[in-house]
């Protein structure tokens, strides 16, 4: 097991180099000045400000320092938000979209396990049609357009009543986050769901499973020790994965419901030609999704006996 976790932490960290290289590389052919934005606009203010974010020194040399800066943990400093690093960004803004995307989590793999139960014990039944035609749509329709439709309908309920049933935007409380982590879990717990499903209809027709029958044992045991016990292992695979793309793919829904979370300073800086903000982020949520992936393997093989990894 020791082995393992060292080989796959040293592939995530070449991964993680893989990642920060292509960044910094798709970052110097785009098109655009990042200082385009300065007021200033004199020769000699220009230079200092190249200086200052190291935009004067050749390519592969500033290469070489913001490897070096990576592996001290330093990002940088924001090119539009004045003396701020990208490190106080990140650091003041991830936990509201880790807080967002862990309750969008919970909502995702509870329901994906209880209605891709359902959907199983129910086959080519009324509950088994209308959730997977509900899946369908969770799948197919954008999330952009789900927290779009929900908010106009989260208004007009709203004014219907007269009263706020749940706030349309912003951040702050828990009824803040209730319909943007629905929102932004919806589709994942859609995958949930249909993997669920069919990891629950192979083991309904185990072989272990018609002996724990034939041995008279409760049906409701044989459903928690047996069934759901053994069909959850592949929602556990993916959960890790999910767990980072929800964490980290919230910026649409950041920016519908105007939550002030990494995601949203992300596309603002993606639209000013922020460099340093966005290589920050880009390599940080790399790094969370890597390190996602290869924590789920290492409690996928705690938790089935049967899994040797080394």
């Amino acid at each position: 097991m020791w082995r393992y976790t060292a080989k796959r932490l040293i592939q995530g960290v070449i991964t993680v180099w893989f990642i920060a290289t292509a960044t910094f590389a798709a970052m110097h052919m785009v098109p655009g000045d990042p200082l385009a934005s300065e007021k200033a606009v004199s020769a000699e203010i220009r230079a200092n400000l190249e200086a200052k974010y190291g935009l004067d020194k050749p390519v592969f040399q500033q290469y070489l320092i913001y490897l070096g800066n990576l592996a001290r943990g330093d990002f940088g400093i924001s090119f539009t938000q004045k003396n701020r690093e990208v490190n106080d960004i990140i650091r003041e803004h991830f936990p509201v979209s880790a807080t967002l995307g862990l309750l969008a989590v919970t909502f995702a793999g509870l329901g994906g396990v209880l209605w891709g139960a359902l959907t199983a014990l129910y086959r080519n039944r009324l509950p088994d049609i209308i959730i997977m035609f509900l899946v369908i749509l969770g799948i197919s329709v954008p999330s952009f357009v789900v927290a779009a439709i929900s908010q106009l309908g989260l208004v007009n309920l709203n004014n219907l009543l007269g009263f706020n049933v749940l706030p349309v935007g912003g951040w702050g409380t828990v009824s803040h986050m209730i319909v943007p982590a629905l929102v932004l879990g919806l589709s994942t717990m859609a995958y949930l769901t249909r993997l669920m499903r069919s990891s629950m209809l192979e083991i309904i027709n185990s072989d272990f499973v018609r002996t724990a029958k034939a041995k008279g044992l409760p049906p409701t045991r044989i459903f928690t020790k047996h069934q759901l016990r053994n069909a959850v292992l592949p929602v556990i695979t993916v959960l890790g994965p999910a767990i980072a793309a929800i964490t980290t793919g919230g910026f649409v829904v950041e920016l519908v419901f105007a939550i002030p979370g990494l995601g949203r300073y992300f596309v603002e800086a993606v639209q000013q030609l922020d460099y340093t903000v966005i290589m920050g982020t880009t390599v940080f949520y790399g790094a969370f999704l890597v390190f996602m992936v290869i924590a789920v393997d290492v409690v996928y093989g705690l938790i089935d006996p049967r899994v040797r990894l080394d």
